[in-house]
């Protein structure tokens, strides 16, 4: 598939790992950062989405889009967990849970400009699911350097895989199986990101505490992004 995303925040805390590991497959590793793991929060819009060598279908190539995240490993290979993905698109929270086995979840959401400052409001609706709501406002700032491989920057947002588990049947028996997903896009264009409002019980919702203090924030330009294979491992 092919996709833009823009519009974007990374809010991240750091988090201990004991925290956030039984949130995770047995086989998958916590990915941590100098001994300690992070959780993130990302609000962003994705646009311009369509299958390969076709056209966007009009109603479906655009949504919002609000995860809550962290990181793993399998075999050396560093990738996303997510632990939810709520979005503004039915039939898209429907193909994504069903043919790529991700947690998304039916929500509302608005993401609008204020002239430099871009709010995102969104309340899940997913049947079944905890409820959630969030409001955040931020103004991106000016643009960092490019993050380096070794940096905090890097380890939070060059990300290019995911992972992602579900239930499958295997010589007769039921199991959970894990995936690997692989996308690319040109090295994001960070910024420096003021927060101006933060109301979110999405990390809640999940069991966790409360994330303590302020967040550590980087606002996004736009990248295009291709998503490629789906893989078993």
């Amino acid at each position: 598939m092919r996709q833009r995303w823009s519009n974007l925040l990374f809010a991240h805390w750091p988090v201990a790992p004991a925290v956030l590991r039984p949130y995770l497959p047995p086989r998958l590793e916590l990915d941590v950062f100098e001994g300690q793991a992070w959780l993130g929060v990302v609000p962003f819009t994705m646009s311009h989405i369509r299958a390969l060598g076709l056209p966007p279908v009009p109603g479906l190539s655009y949504l919002h889009e609000l995860n809550v995240r962290t990181y793993a490993c399998l075999d050396g290979v560093p990738g996303v967990w997510f632990l939810s993905l709520d979005a503004t698109q039915p039939l898209g929270v429907w193909a994504a849970r069903t043919l790529f086995r991700l947690p998304y979840l039916r929500a509302r959401m608005q993401l609008t400009r204020h002239g430099p400052a871009l709010r995102a409001v969104a309340e899940r609706t997913h049947s079944g699911a905890p409820p959630a709501r969030f409001a955040a406002t931020w103004t991106p700032g000016l643009a960092l350097p490019r993050a380096q491989p070794g940096t905090l920057a890097h380890f939070l947002t060059e990300r290019y895989y995911l992972y992602t588990a579900g239930p499958t049947v295997r010589a007769g028996q039921h199991r959970t199986a894990l995936w690997r997903g692989h996308l690319w896009h040109e090295p994001w264009l960070l910024r420096h990101a003021t927060l101006n409002e933060w109301t979110s019980t999405l990390v809640e919702s999940h069991g966790l505490p409360t994330p303590e203090g302020a967040p550590l924030l980087y606002a996004a330009d736009a990248v295009d992004v291709w998503v490629r294979e789906l893989r078993r491992v």
